[in-house]
């Protein structure tokens, strides 16, 4: 599997950018430099992120969400876990 995420990835499956097995593995996010916990979607290459906006949602049902700009920087989870030393043992 690649080490490297997706330029872009939404949680909702009704998106054609959803990956299940890939946010099974854990995504996360930083946006600004701070990790963000309620990303919706993100796009590289764009430069954006959806954030939730509390618990509000549409008439729809589906978060009520709020577009950003500014730099991306996606990253799995597994890996910022995994021992840095364990390879070289």
């Amino acid at each position: 599997m690649s080490e490297t995420p997706p330029d872009r990835l939404a949680i909702d499956p009704e998106s054609p950018f959803h990956d299940a097995t890939l946010l099974e593995r854990g995504v996360g996010v930083r946006f600004k430099g701070v990790d963000k916990t309620n990303v919706d979607e993100y796009c590289v290459s764009e430069g954006w992120v959806r954030l939730s906006v509390g618990t509000t949602v549409d008439r729809r049902g589906k978060p009520m969400t709020i577009k950003l700009q500014g730099p991306v920087e996606p990253y799995f989870r597994d890996a910022e876990d995994a021992p840095q030393g364990a390879a070289d043992e």
